[in-house]
């Protein structure tokens, strides 16, 4: 009876980390962070974005701030108060859905003159590990935790209810 229950705890365990250690950390513009005069579609162009990685936003509290916005506020720059407008400097967003996402800084005219807007495309989670982002730069692969972390810390876990 233990042992099933034991075994019933570890494949649940199991199932639970394998959806978490495939979710990434994506710092948008990585050591650039959200600035102006950046191309941030050159930036997102070689990513693949999953539910349950995260968007991470960084900029001086202040200078910029984040917006989601629709297609045509993307398009237009525009943004309304119901767009949930992030002013932190360091805006975490999880990408809990899939689809098109859109992105846009609402101070004065960074969005229309200095190119502060990202759109990107979140595909539905799948059972195989998501593929590692395209390093652009040295420091890129310093971003995002790697796969392996989380499985050593899962396996070792995983042991250590084994053991109880």
């Amino acid at each position: 009876m233990a042992t099933s229950r034991l075994s019933i705890v570890f494949i649940a365990t199991i199932f639970v980390l394998a959806t978490s250690i495939s979710a990434k950390d994506y710092i948008v513009g990585d050591e650039n962070g959200w600035k102006l005069d950046f191309d941030y579609q050159n930036w997102a162009k070689d990513k693949v974005f999953y539910v349950g990685d995260t968007l991470v936003f960084n900029y001086a509290a202040g200078a910029h701030n984040v917006a989601k916005v629709n297609g045509t506020g993307f398009q237009q720059c525009s943004t309304s108060a119901s767009n949930g407008i992030m002013t932190s400097g360091r805006d975490v967003v999880p990408l809990q859905t899939p689809g098109r996402k859109w992105y846009i800084c609402g101070v004065g005219k960074h969005c229309e003159s200095r190119n502060m807007k990202l759109v990107i495309t979140v595909l539905p989670q799948t059972w195989a590990p998501a593929p590692s982002p395209i390093a652009t730069s040295t420091s890129a692969g310093k971003l995002a935790v790697p796969t392996i972390y989380g499985f050593v810390v899962g396996l070792f876990g995983s042991l250590l209810l084994l053991l109880v």
